[in-house]
């Protein structure tokens, strides 16, 4: 039989991840979104989502978190599915979107995020460009030695385009670019 309190810590588990979902598309869709906006949306009570985020910051920063742990998990995934440069391709569209999302909340995430938490994210952010960029070099469609933390710097200039069809469009190119100054013949994204 299933022990009431566990059945609690799952449902608190379920509002807390739904939370963070309508969350993220709410606050990529517009960065001002309401928390009471955010919880209804979500299908609880404002209290709930107090509970679990007791201010915007701590939030903005659970999503944050949250997108940069599936990136990382993404990594591997797509390596085992795909050839390398097109796990890795597969991987910055990703990064691109998330950067859609951190576009209109990144002011948000800085002043929040501690360096604490800067070690628990772009550590393993880095560690997932570093997997990556070593199977496409060891598959030899991107040339060696490129620093994969020059190549995180850069994409992160993407998360500074405004999230529309014009930005859309620069994002597409750039990612085009820096492929193509990693080495990769084919540079199309």
């Amino acid at each position: 039989m299933v022990d009431e309190d566990e059945t609690l810590r799952a449902d608190a588990r379920a509002n807390r991840d739904r939370l963070l979902e309508v969350a993220r598309d709410a606050l990529a869709a517009d960065p001002d979104a309401s928390l009471n906006s955010i919880a209804k949306a979500a299908g609880v009570g404002a209290g709930t989502l107090y509970r679990h985020f007791p201010s915007r910051e701590a939030l903005v920063l659970a999503v944050y978190r949250k997108e940069i742990a599936s990136l990382v998990a993404l990594a591997p995934m797509l390596l085992a599915k795909h050839p390398p440069l097109r796990a890795f391709r597969s991987w910055c569209d990703r990064l691109a979107r998330f950067g859609r999302m951190k576009y209109g909340i990144a002011d948000v995430i800085h002043a929040a995020t501690s360096d604490q938490d800067l070690r628990g994210t772009y550590l393993p952010l880095l560690g997932a460009v570093r997997q990556l960029m070593a199977a496409c070099e060891g598959s030899g469609e991107l040339r060696p030695g490129t620093d994969p933390e020059d190549f995180l710097v850069l994409v992160g200039l993407l998360w500074r385009i405004p999230p529309n069809s014009v930005g859309t469009a620069r994002v597409k190119r750039l990612l085009a670019l820096a492929f193509r100054g990693l080495g990769a013949e084919d540079a199309t994204t």
